[in-house]
């Protein structure tokens, strides 16, 4: 019995963590603004089985990215007192830098995805 109440307690961890990012992070917000474009924008369009599996992948791997990135910072400014040590920066920027690039990859899914039906819609 007690096992099951430690995967419960678990998954309400994990939720506080997703309130917690998404309260303190504004970035996150605006990631989750866009994911939730991108899914009504797969659903005007009708986009195919293996393109909602791949725009799924992608808005996962940024909030997912975003989250880590989050994690990371507060632990840096926890250990370090909030003083900027050059490592502390480096591992912050590194952090960030993983985000950067997931958005972007996620933003050139988005583009091949949805930019030929938006360019058949108006033409």
């Amino acid at each position: 019995m007690e096992y099951i109440k430690n995967r419960i307690l678990s998954f309400k961890y994990a939720f506080w963590g997703i309130d917690t990012l998404f309260r303190e992070t504004p970035n996150a917000v605006i990631q989750l603004v866009a994911a939730i474009a991108a899914i009504l924008s797969g659903l005007f369009f009708h986009i195919t089985n293996a393109e909602w599996l791949i725009l799924i992948l992608s808005i996962g791997g940024v909030l997912t990215m975003e989250t880590i990135n989050s994690a990371l910072e507060n632990l840096s400014d926890y250990a370090s007192k909030k003083e900027m040590h050059p490592t502390i920066r480096k591992v912050k920027d590194l952090s960030a830098a993983a985000v950067l690039i997931m958005a972007i990859a996620a933003l050139a899914i988005g583009l091949v995805i949805f930019l030929p039906r938006i360019i058949h819609l108006f033409s």
